[in-house]
Order: structure tokens, then sequence, then C-alpha cells
């Protein structure tokens, strides 16, 4: 097993994995920011390595100064968390280059799904079911690209290859608006991605954002943890994510799940990732894969007993996954929040001194935070400041325990966004279940 590891993060992420590898028996040095150095993780690290000012790209996006700090500590293993550096297939080259262990997909796996292109064409590949569109890089023919448009029918949405987070994207409703529409996102996604292809999909109207968590290991096994539904969502950013996915049958996770654990082993994948898909109709569509640890893991380690970080530092370490396909059952239901530091109404970042916090408890309630009284919100980084996830019998516990976890919370001295998850929950569509990625949006006036 890995001895010692550096978390290349902050925050939750970096004490959730400083608290899997304190259970395993794994010393962790916590690399920081100057603005970070009494962040929870940094206190209770085995070593600290400052490695520059509070500006992420001089520090946590700093790869020479990240690796320095694994050479001075005599690490032997660097864990990226999500964000940052996660889904950076250089930064996982030059770990592995500089005779590190990455705790992560191989940087082959990155690339090729990072690239928005290549990875429809290895999912249809290996059989996921893709979004209708035309299957590569669209070229510079319009008749061409109007044609396949009108095959396809409109609306029809082009993307960035090399774009992600809901940028780089730009929906048309109408022919005539359609090449300056793929003229216009190239030269954006030329300058935001350094990366000018483009490609073309199907625009789905009303669906649902559903995804599917995997694991694998260096020894071809690979297994899926079933679904999660994140359509609860502002400006592509989940607010609420919940698991299993509300009306997926079992015969439907089957059938998919097997898919993304065989596009798994034909990619060469290791490590966590997710499958993320947009279901309408009773259909899935492929949109991309995130290689990395997702914010949301913690639904899916509820409703189903795995360690999803204590797997990842096992496959590292090159050990087998512990889990087989046929372990695997789901229990219940669970819920996450994601607790920001901003305004509920405006959204705007609220960052300062914590004058006063109170976790909820009880059961099936869960807190990953990093913030404790007198815990200073740096104006640096993202808002996200914790995590509260419940979990229940079936749905309906869950919510249930989920509002008392939201009425028994404090946070004082800074704004949140709980107002705004107390005031989801009770909106009669989303106990119903099953919203789609515009409900919220439309809710709050925003579309």
């Amino acid at each position: 097993m890995l001895d010692k590891i550096v978390i290349a993060n902050r925050g939750e992420i970096a004490l959730r994995i400083q608290r899997a590898c304190r259970e395993m028996g794994i010393k962790t040095v916590a690399v920081h920011s100057t603005a970070d150095n009494n962040l929870k993780h940094v206190l209770l690290a085995d070593e600290t390595v400052c490695i520059g000012p509070p500006a992420s790209v001089e520090s946590y996006l700093n790869m020479p100064a990240i690796i320095s700090a694994a050479e001075v500590t005599d690490a032997v293993a660097i864990h990226p968390g999500y964000g940052f550096l996660s889904e950076n297939a250089d930064f996982a080259e030059r770990v592995e280059s500089s005779g590190f262990t990455f705790i992560g997909p191989p940087a082959s796996a990155i690339r090729l799904m990072g690239d928005k292109v290549s990875a429809i064409q290895a999912m249809k590949a290996a059989g996921v079911p893709c979004v209708p569109g035309s299957d590569g890089p669209l070229g510079d023919d319009v008749d061409e690209n109007l044609k396949m448009a009108r095959d396809i029918g409109y609306p029809i949405i082009i993307k960035a290859s090399g774009g992600g987070g809901g940028r780089g994207m730009r929906v048309v409703h109408a022919e005539a608006s359609l090449t300056n529409a793929i003229t216009v996102t190239k030269s954006e996604a030329g300058a935001a991605f350094d990366n000018d292809i483009v490609y073309m999909e199907k625009f789905l109207e009303e669906p649902r954002h559903v995804e599917f968590q995997v694991l694998a290991d260096n020894h071809g096994n690979a297994v899926y943890l079933g679904e999660r539904d994140c359509s609860m969502q502002r400006r592509h950013q989940k607010v609420i994510e919940e698991a299993p996915a509300p009306g997926i049958t079992e015969k439907q996770r089957k059938r998919i799940g097997e898919r993304c654990v065989k596009a798994c082993q034909e990619i060469g994948y290791r490590s966590a990732g997710t499958f993320e898909f947009l279901f309408q109709d009773d259909e899935f569509y492929f949109i991309e894969m995130n290689t990395r640890l997702q914010v949301e893991h913690p639904v899916t380690e509820m409703i189903t007993g795995v360690d999803i970080v204590r797997e990842q530092l096992r496959v590292a370490a090159g050990e087998t996954l512990s889990i087989k396909q046929d372990d695997i059952k789901i229990l219940g239901h669970a819920i996450e929040c994601r607790i920001n530091a901003e305004d509920p109404k405006t959204f705007m970042p609220s960052p300062g001194l914590i004058s006063l916090w109170h976790a909820p408890g009880g059961p099936g309630v869960r807190v990953d935070s990093h913030i404790y009284s007198g815990y200073k919100v740096p104006p640096y980084y993202d808002s996200m400041i914790g995590k509260l996830i419940a979990h229940g019998g079936d749905r309906d516990a869950a919510i249930a325990r989920m509002k008392n976890a939201l009425a028994e919370i404090v946070i004082e001295g800074i704004r949140t966004n709980i107002p705004l998850h107390q005031e989801i929950f009770q909106h009669a569509a989303f106990q119903a279940g099953g919203t789609d990625i515009h409900y919220l949006e439309k809710r709050l006036g925003l579309v």
C-alpha cells in the first residue's frame, strides 16, 4: 500500500481524501496556498508544504511546485481530488514521469475522454448510446453542414470538442443561424480551449442529467455503482444530486452500467470515473466522461456502502478492486445538497469569517465540510464550503431527513445558499422527482 501521498487540492475534498488515508494508515502531505494556512486538512496533515500565493495558477495549478513537494517529503503518490489539475493529462504524465503514482486514470484515458469528439467515437465503439450528431469534427463545407443538421433535425447544438462545464456550446433553432453559429463557436473554442474543433448534436429540449459511477483497476476488473440524478442545476452547475435516479429501472441500470464497464475495459481505464448522460423519453445519450472523483460521490457511497476514495487508493497501489459486480446492492436513497458561500438570491459569492458553525446530525445524515467556527472563507476559490448528505430507506425518507438537516445546520457570519435548498425541498415537482435540467432556472426566472 502507498505509505505517503500528496493531496493536491483544498477544502472539503482534501479533507475527505485525508480521512480515507488516515483510516488506511497512509501519511498525508497537504500542499496549500498562503491563503489556506488554516484549512482543516492542513492542520491535520502529517506534513505541509506551502506551494504559492492565493492565485490558483501560482499554487494549486502549479505543476512543478506540487511535484517538488512530493520530492522533498518523500511521498510516493499524488491525489488530485476534483477540479484544478484532476483532469489534466499533462499533469498525470508529469507525475508519472517524475517517478510518482498518479491516483487517477492513465494520461491516455484522460486525453481520450477529454476530447469530446474522440470520446464519442470511443463510446460508440463500446456500444454506449450517444446523442445523434456529426460523429466527428465539422468541416468547412457549408452545404454539407446544412444537410447534416436537416438530417438530425432542429434544434441542434454546436459544441467545442475541448469544452466542458457548460462552456463552448451554442443552440441553433433554425437553418438561417447555423453557419454563423459554427463560425462563432469555433472562434470562441480556439480562444478558450486552444482547440477550435467543433461538432454537432441533436439538442434535447427537456432532458434529465443521469450519470453512472464506475471503478476500474489495472487487472481488467471494472464495476458500475449505479446511477445518480444531477438534474437540479443552475448555469450548468449542479445544486442537488441524488441516487438512485428516480424512475430508472433495474433493467435500464444494468444495460447502461454494463456498457460503461465495457467502455472502461476497452479504453484501458483505471480508478474512479463517471459517465454522464442526458436522459429523455426513456433513452440514455452519452455526453461526456469525467475522469476523476466527482463532487457528488457521497450519495453513491451511501446507497452502496462502497468507499470510492479507498478503492482509488487501492487501485493506485496496484491492488485489485475489493468488490465484484455481484457484491453491489443498492440500499435506500441518498440526496446531497451543495452548500455554497453565496447569496441565495443573487448567487454572488460571500467570503468572510464564519462566526458560528453547527453541523446537523441524526440517523442517515453525513456532512462533508472543512469549515469550523472561526474559519475565514477566502475569496479566491470556488464558493462551495461543504456538502450535506441524507440517506433513508426510500426517497421520501431521505427527503424528510434532509429537511431536518437543513433546519438544524447553522452557519453564521456569511451568507449561504441554504435558504435556496429549503425552498427547493418544498417544491411539489422536486418531491415528485424526475425534473429536467432546466427546471430550476425556469423556477428562479433565470431563463
